[in-house]
This record gives C-alpha cells, sequence and structure tokens, in this order.
C-alpha cells in the first residue's frame, strides 16, 4: 500500500547520563550513548529502532558513530521507496550491501516492525506471533566495584521490591582475588537473593575450569560466557565440568550460532539480544532453534534505552523457548526517563506494553536535551 511506502531515514545520537557509572571488565560508562533510527512512511507513520552496544565498540566491534554512518550511508538508500511490511526482502537486499553489522541493522529492523504495527493498529509482538507471557522478571546487573560496594547496592536494590536476582561483572582482576570478591558477595546474599555472574569472555580454559568450581560451590546460580567467543569447544568443556548452567552470550549471534552451541552441548542457556543478532526476526529464530533442544533463553542486554528494551521485551514475550528470566534492567540504570510514559517494572518485572508498535512514546523534549551535538 502506498502509505507503507517509507519516504524519510532519520538517525539521532542521544548521551543519556546513568545513575552511576556502569563498570565491565574492559571498560566503563557513566552514560549511553544511543542511536534512534526513525523509519517514517508517506502515510505520517514513524517507527523507531535503537542501535547501542553496552559502553562502546570493545564488545560487538560497533559503536553508535559506525552505526550511524552505515544506515545513513547504505542501509538507508535500501529502505527509500520500499514498504514497510517488506522487512525480509529488504533485510535480504541490506545484507548485500552490508555484511554483518548486526546491531547496525537491528536498529533499522526494529524500527520496520515499530512502523508496520503501527500502520496496523497492533503491537510488535503481534507480528511475531502473540505473546506467550505479558511479564519478565529482571535481574539487576552491578559492576566490578569492591565486594562491600555491590553488597550496599544489592541490598538498597531488594528494597524496591523489584528484583530478587543480581548479575555481577568478573574478570577485571586477579582470577582467584576476583572469586574471593564474588564468594564474599555471596556469601552476604545467600537465602536472601539469587547471585549470578559474567565474565564477558576474559577467561580461557584452564582458568574457567581452575577457579569456576568454587563459584559454584559459594551458591552462584549461573556463570555468563567465561571464555572466548569463538572457543566453543572450551565452553562446551566448562560446561560439562560445572553443577551450575554455562550461557553462551559472545558465542551467540545469529540462529547458525545457536545450533553449533546446542550440536556442541555448550551451553544451558542461551543469552539472546535483540541487538547483536540483527533485530526481532532474528532472535525469534534462535528462540526456535533454543526451544526444539530444550535450552532455556535469557533475554540480555545491551544497556538500551526504554525503545530498545521494549523491543527486546516484545520478542523475549513471544518466545517459544523456556524463558530464564532477563537482564531488561537499563532504563532503571538511566538518570533521565526517555519515554512519555514510562516502562512498568514491579515485583512481578517488567511488563509488556499494549500500545500500537512497541507501545512505547520518545519524549521529544528529552531527545533534544541529550542529542549529541
Amino acid at each position: 500500500m502506498s502509505e507503507m511506502r517509507i519516504d524519510r531515514v532519520e538517525t539521532v545520537i542521544v548521551d543519556i547520563p546513568l545513575r552511576r557509572a556502569h563498570r565491565f571488565a574492559r571498560a566503563g560508562m557513566d552514560a549511553q550513548p544511543v542511536l534512534y533510527v526513525f523509519v517514517r512512511t508517506a502515510g505520517g507513520v514513524t517507527g523507531v529502532g535503537e542501535g547501542v552496544v553496552p559502553g562502546g565498540p570493545w564488545w560487538g566491534g560497533e559503536s553508535v558513530e559506525t552505526m550511524q554512518l552505515i544506515v545513513e550511508r547504505y542501509i538507508a538508500p535500501v529502505l527509500l521507496g520500499r514498504g514497510v511490511e517488506d522487512v525480509t526482502g529488504i533485510l535480504r537486499d541490506a545484507a548485500d550491501v552490508v555484511a554483518a553489522n548486526l546491531f547496525a541493522k537491528a536498529a533499522v529492523e526494529v524500527a520496520l516492525h515499530d512502523a508496520w504495527a503501527r500502520h496496523l493498529g497492533v503491537p510488535v509482538h503481534t507480528l511475531l506471533g502473540g505473546p506467550a507471557r505479558t511479564s519478565v522478571p529482571v535481574t539487576w546487573a552491578l559492576g566490578t566495584e569492591p565486594a562491600e560496594t555491590v553488597v550496599e547496592e544489592a541490598l538498597a536494590t531488594l528494597d524496591t521490591g523489584r528484583h530478587t536476582s543480581f548479575k555481577l561483572k568478573m574478570g577485571a582482576q586477579d582470577p582467584a582475588a576476583d572469586v574471593a570478591r564474588i564468594t564474599t558477595v555471596a556469601e552476604k546474599l545467600a537465602g536472601v537473593a539469587g547471585v549470578r555472574v559474567d565474565l564477558n569472555a576474559r577467561w580461557d580454559r584452564l582458568t574457567s575450569l581452575t577457579h569456576l568450581p568454587a563459584l559454584a560451590d559459594a551458591g552462584v546460580e549461573m556463570v555468563e560466557q567465561p571464555v572466548p567467543g569463538h572457543d566453543v569447544d572450551a565452553l562446551a568443556a566448562v560446561s560439562a565440568a560445572l553443577p551450575i548452567p554455562v550461557m553462551a552470550d559472545e558465542s551467540l549471534r545469529t540462529p547458525a550460532d545457536a545450533l553449533r552451541l546446542v550440536t556442541s552441548r555448550a551451553a544451558g542457556i542461551f543469552a539472546v539480544k535483540t541487538t547483536k543478532s540483527g533485530g526481532l526476526r532474528a532472535s525469534r529464530a534462535i528462540a526456535e532453534v533454543a526451544a526444539a533442544a530444550g535450552v532455556p533463553c535469557y533475554a540480555a542486554t545491551s544497556i538500551e534505552s526504554p525503545v530498545g528494551t521494549a523491543a527486546s521485551l516484545h520478542a523475549a514475550c513471544t518466545s517459544p523457548a523456556a524463558p530464564w528470566g532477563s537482564e531488561l534492567f537499563g532504563p532503571l540504570l538511566m538518570a533521565e526517563e526517555m519515554l512519555v510514559d514510562p516502562l512498568v517494572y514491579d515485583a512481578d518485572g517488567l511488563h509488556l506494553p499494549q500500545g500500537p508498535g512497541l507501545g512505547v512514546e520518545l519524549d521529544p523534549d528529552k531527545i533534544r536535551a541529550f542529542r549529541r551535538k
């Protein structure tokens, strides 16, 4: 239909301040840069998607700056004049112009779904097959700070009533010291909250097999990506050695990766991120592989703003795989509310918006305030 034809693609970079600094093993940040991609149709409907990485290009090789260039110079020309419903054809043709760059492509793909669903007057989750659930529990992520700092924040967060589990970053310290730090935290939170850890692929096989059993003994519930993403054999060895599940993140970007992880028995949980996989459809395909193999999925985060968080939530709520919770806490970490009406977090988790499209509306005043000059 002519009113669904794309007539404009725009991008905006914003830098959203955080409530407190967030530190990974290799990087840290006190503001989250976000690329918003706006796809407008001839019928006057605008869809929005988000390109974001956790703290810069160290994780996936992309940044908001590279995403903006890729979208404006290479992908936008593929979109213009096409119908927003032609998602399959647009993604195929975009792949002929741009290889990889899945974070940039995710922003465009989500914007297409948002605009398409708004034209139809339905939520994005309808285009994905409808919801299997309407909310997901949310784990709060903590950084690499000392044990006393982590425990203090965890206890304060428990008082909000919104979280019952915490994921701690590791890999910035000597392995033995890092294990001692996590063990202290786990002891302090025993019987009060669940504790998980994320190595961000910082250890090798030997270091992981040497030190991770002590974390399992301390009551840690899950270990995320201890070894480099390419080393699936090492991930499988660690997974086989531990009595607790190992979650694949850096090893899992595409449905093909999911199949390899299943056949290698390398992970007990899949960390599914709309951002790292190129959008909603690839995330859904990963969940289909996981469901067939009986592997639960975790709605992971790149510390998205509410737009990307809503997209991930739509994907998580329609996932056919068994749920293992989520880490969609990004908007709560941000010091400014970017939406006209905030997402709803409570003791039941994060609730699925029910309006058309993603069900969220960006506040134009906040876009102007934090837009990068």
